[in-house]
């Protein structure tokens, strides 16, 4: 199947003197690889990006198209999730509208697990402008470009799971000297596949999606380029595209980062001696140290004063915090609590774990049981 096929055919002089080149033959195309994008998503957000972060994405997006176009990229492969979810019509126009205004730049792009095409989806029947070339295919099909001497290979989902490992059989077919192939999926329920079958199909590269964290299977070659911009809590560390191109000696990439934000974990040690004010100012603290700007979730470890009670709800000084998890044990005075219960379970516990060292097992349990045994006492009382 062939989809909307580049026009014509630059000879190998032509293409030296576009691209720079001073060798007969050496040829060169210059990409960018993005996946997963999730258009229309609603990111994790905390109250001072809620209303901004869906438009963030689209955003990041025309970052990258002005990159395109002020470099003069050669081909934009899309490998997947371009949206959270079904396209929206007018998502579908404003999308063809900012590909249609690079003047240099071929669109390729495949349906993933989260846009997958409906029956009913827009995606079977829109008309994409001339550069842009959907592969919406539910088996391998390409899309030809002699004037860049490349071929690019992909399919589309259908339905929001396949098992089958559709690419293990894949194989360049040798249509052009440059051949790629777009592929989503790589666990067990999102078209699962041998590494090493990919790594001998022929292509020159592989542009996958569906895993949100850059990864490199095969330097310069076999890569997950990540999201474009980060869509939930856990998705931490940073984010973006790669940029590449192709020549009679090999790949070249390398990995950019483009995201506006990042989420960020961040472990906030405390001790007996703080407060909630004194944790308030260490977590603001500590946050500026790694942009502000950023979203964070505060784990707060180590041991607080037997009557402290932290108030999370008034640590948030900018708004960019998700979610503030205790992890903190109560620091008791063991020897006042023995001689107050020794007559009782309480002082008993206490017996049982007072030669334990700090911070091992045992000391957690410790702290663990008294915490319970003490509230009980309380409601007793």
């Amino acid at each position: 199947m062939r989809d909307k096929p580049g026009e014509g055919y630059v000879g190998e002089d032509d293409c030296e003197r576009k691209n720079g080149n001073s060798g007969k033959g050496e040829c060169k195309m210059r990409f960018i690889h993005i996946a997963d994008v999730h258009l229309g998503a609603q990111p994790d957000a905390g109250p001072a990006y809620t209303e901004d972060r869906p438009g963030e994405l689209w955003d990041t997006l025309e970052k990258v198209l002005k990159i395109c176009e002020r470099e003069q990229t050669d081909l934009l492969l899309i490998a997947g999730d371009l949206f959270h979810r079904q396209p929206l019509l007018r998502e579908l126009k404003e999308v063809d509208y900012l590909f249609s205004e690079l003047t240099h730049t071929q669109v390729v792009l495949i349906a993933g697990n989260h846009d997958y095409i409906k029956k009913d989806s827009y995606y079977r029947t829109f008309a994409w402008s001339e550069n842009v070339h959907p592969l919406f295919g539910n088996r391998l099909g390409y899309v030809e470009f002699p004037e860049l001497e490349t071929a690019v290979y992909g399919l589309s989902y259908h339905s929001r799971e396949i098992g089958e490992p559709l690419y293990d059989n894949c194989t360049a077919e040798g249509l052009q000297r440059y051949e790629i192939l777009l592929a989503h999926g790589g666990d067990g329920k999102h078209i699962p596949f041998d590494r090493k079958a990919l790594s001998e199909s022929g292509f020159d590269y592989i542009a996958l999606g569906h895993i949100h964290k850059p990864e490199v299977l095969e330097k310069d070659r076999i890569i997950y380029a990540g999201a474009l911009e980060p869509i939930d809590r856990n998705d931490t560390g940073p984010h973006g595209f790669v940029k590449g191109e192709i020549r009679a000696d090999g790949v070249r990439t390398e990995w950019i980062p483009c995201a506006e934000r990042e989420y960020v974990h961040l472990r906030i040690p405390v001790d007996e001696k703080d407060t909630s004010g004194s944790v308030r100012r260490k977590i603001s603290k500590l946050k500026s140290e790694y942009n502000n700007k950023n979203i964070f979730k505060i784990i707060l470890t180590g041991t607080r004063g037997a009557d402290v009670v932290f108030d999370t709800g008034r640590m948030d000084d900018v708004g960019n915090i998700l979610e503030i998890v205790d992890e903190t044990r109560r620091k008791y005075d063991l020897e006042r609590l023995s001689r107050e219960n020794r007559d009782n379970l309480i002082g008993r516990f206490i017996g049982e774990f007072r030669d334990c060292e700090e911070g091992s097992v045992e000391e957690l349990a410790l702290s663990e049981g008294l915490e319970v045994l003490l509230e009980y006492k309380g409601r007793q009382i």
